[in-house]
């Protein structure tokens, strides 16, 4: 069994909230997406996004494990329905010409959990009091100035940080990152944008879910502490944890 919350906010100098999550227990799905483009073309892309995901689940959930005993990877064929969709939508519409979005999500299967991502939206472990990254970015900072060797302060500071190497809608050739495990009874998993990732340290996220509190005091402590920090963008959170 897994309980879940999600939030999401606006942050402290953005107008509009191009985030966009789904908690879906019945599914077992849970997504978190960070779009981007402008006008209203970041708003549209999350959301589009998630819900070609959700469709494509539900649509799939009688489907069960391949006579070979393999299970069908239903999460990375939804990521990619939902990169042509974007696709499509961008090109049916000039007002939405060059949006895209990250994504993030988990997937129930048995006693496993199936999580992909595309772009720099995060899955979190936190177990024993410990928390560690699940997901890797694709970003430049990660996937060209770490492997150049450039420092880590020099990287927080460099005008490239910011730019992604992959994301959802912008290109024909997706590359899903994809992870399984199975949890234990009592751990969480966070899912969130970088709007949270980027602005608090993982300490400050550690503290937070090691308390006693409920999921959603612990999704709202961690956007509120966000915001503290100037909330310079939009900011989102969906946190599972396991019985």
């Amino acid at each position: 069994m897994i309980e879940a919350f999600g939030a999401s906010d606006p942050g402290c100098v953005r107008a509009n909230n191009e985030d966009y999550f789904l908690v879906d227990e019945k599914f077992g799905l849970y997504v978190v997406a960070d779009g981007m483009g402008g006008a209203q073309a970041g708003e549209h892309a999350s959301r589009l996004a998630v819900e070609t995901v959700r469709d494509i689940i539900r649509s799939n959930s009688g489907i069960r494990s391949n006579p070979d005993g393999a299970v069908p990877d239903q999460l990375v064929n939804a990521f990619v329905e939902a990169n042509q969709r974007v696709m499509r939508a961008a090109e049916a519409d000039p007002a939405m010409e060059g949006m895209g979005t990250t994504m993030v999500a988990a997937l129930e299967h048995g006693d496993e959990l199936h999580i992909d991502s595309v772009g720099d939206s995060r899955a979190y472990l936190f177990e024993q009091c410990r928390l560690r990254q699940l997901t890797e970015d694709q970003t430049w900072v990660n996937e060209v100035g770490r492997r150049l060797g450039l420092e880590e302060a020099m990287l927080k500071n460099h005008p490239m940080r910011h730019v992604l190497t992959m994301a959802v809608g912008v290109s024909d050739q997706l590359r899903v990152h994809t992870y399984q495990m199975q949890p234990s009874p009592g751990v969480q998993l966070l899912l969130c944008t970088d709007g949270l990732h980027g602005v608090i340290s993982e300490e400050q996220i550690e503290k937070t879910l090691a308390s006693n509190d409920s999921l959603e005091a612990k999704c709202r402590q961690l956007i509120a502490t966000a915001r503290a920090q100037g909330g310079p963008d939009n900011i989102t959170a969906v946190l599972l944890k396991t019985s």
